[in-house]
């Protein structure tokens, strides 16, 4: 019997149309497996996670850049179609913060953590982050928001090169830019011309002092807080392999205990009044070797299967529990536990794993979504290479025309079959 009230489905949201969004998939296996009802809106033109045997339902979604009324008609729409009130999960800072605000609008649909409407979009820019690590007395680099051109070079001598330019507002960033939420900076003429950009970033640009990665510096926390406020699930683990190296995406984590980041986590959340899931980057300091917040989403992480403990119980399962009014089990941390995205590190994939792994893709009970990711993996690595050897113009992937899996997912989307 499942510990979780199959009575209520699960919604889980995401505007950003990157098809290879693992922790999207992992959301939907999570609930799937124990027997949810999930749908899905999102783009699934290309998506391998609408080959998922635990989809029940594919919806269309906003369209980049929604408004938050389009957003809101959407939901409304899905809700209409299910009939009966939904856990909703957003999984990028978007749909994190839209829902956040939308949170008196979308009841009695759905069922969302009580908290302050503009937390999320608080906790989420970048700017504002770091005057909240300040009240908190949390560790962050410091940063500086130029207000003019000639204010860039001043910031620029004063944080030293190279530095870490970001944009406060990364959900705000035009599709096909070029724009990039995070770059490291080695010049004042390169930061400059950042700077210049502003207005098509669509938020103001951030100056970061830079803290070299290295061995066991980068670290991640993913929690859930519950309605009191108890961080629950989750845990801290650290980043082994990043893509791109040294400065992106987990490709390698793995489970490591660390008090001190548990403890950094739960006094921020505990300051804020923050409820719900969220997910935290931190990196230590070489010379001091504190801990810095460098990032805090409100939402799940795309590495959240990592955190499954001796229970089962994820961060997704801990908001579907407190939601449902159901009791979360005590289960024990698994530390050593690996995740690994296959497609950023295949031969992690292949390594032994002693602590135990978890594969971002492939699942032996849902083989379809692995399968349907490598087919558009290798198509995607095929056509950056043409570009690169100017043998093709860069162009939008083509939708991918995927067989179906074993078990057919319902879908509104015409296109989808």
């Amino acid at each position: 019997m499942s510990l979780l009230d199959t009575r209520v489905p699960a919604v889980v949201l995401r505007i950003d149309r990157n098809p290879f969004h693992h922790g999207t998939l992992g959301a939907v296996r999570s609930l799937g497996r124990a027997g949810v009802e999930v749908h899905v809106v999102a783009d699934s033109a290309g998506s391998p996670v609408g080959r998922s045997r635990y989809v029940h339902r594919m919806h269309s979604p906003p369209p980049p850049g929604a408004s938050p009324d389009d957003i809101l008609a959407v939901l409304r729409r899905v809700a209409d179609r299910i009939g009966r009130p939904a856990v909703l999960i957003p999984m990028d800072d978007a749909t994190a913060i839209a829902v956040a605000r939308m949170r008196d609008d979308l009841a009695p649909s759905y069922l969302l953590p009580a908290m302050p409407a503009a937390l999320a979009e608080r906790v989420a820019d970048k700017a504002e982050l770091a005057a909240v690590c300040a009240s908190a007395d949390v560790p962050h680099p410091v940063t500086l928001v130029p207000d003019d051109p000639a204010r860039v070079a001043d910031a620029a001598r004063q944080l030293g090169l190279p530095l870490v330019a970001k944009w406060s507002r990364p959900w705000l960033l035009p599709t096909g830019g070029g724009l990039r939420s995070t770059v490291l900076v080695r010049s004042v003429r390169q930061a400059r011309e950042l700077y210049l950009r502003t207005g098509e970033a669509g938020s103001r640009l951030l100056l970061q002092a830079y803290l070299p990665p290295g061995e066991d510096r980068d670290w991640f926390f993913h929690g859930y807080a519950d309605q009191a406020g108890v961080v629950r699930a989750g845990g801290p683990g650290r980043k082994q392999l990043a893509w791109p190296r040294g400065a992106g995406l987990t490709a390698v984590g793995r489970w490591t205990p660390n008090p001190q980041v548990r403890a950094l986590a739960e006094r921020l959340v505990g300051e804020l009044g923050f409820r719900g899931v969220f997910d935290l980057d931190f990196r230590r300091c070489g010379t001091t070797g504190r801990y810095h917040l460098l990032d805090f989403n409100p939402r799940p992480g795309a590495q959240f299967r990592l955190f499954a403990d001796s229970a089962g119980l994820d961060v997704v399962r801990a908001l579907h529990l407190d939601l449902t009014g159901r009791r979360l089990p005590d289960g024990s941390e698994v530390a050593g536990r690996a995740f690994v995205v296959e497609n950023y590190a295949p031969l992690a994939a292949l390594r032994a794993a002693p602590g135990g792994r978890e594969l971002a893709w492939y699942a032996r009970d849902d083989r379809g979504p692995g399968w349907a990711m490598w087919t558009l993996w290798c198509r995607h690595v095929s056509r950056r290479l043409r570009e690169r050897l100017g043998t093709a113009k860069p162009a939008a992937p083509a939708p991918l025309l995927i067989p179906r899996a074993a078990s057919p997912v319902r879908t509104d989307e015409k296109a989808s079959s």
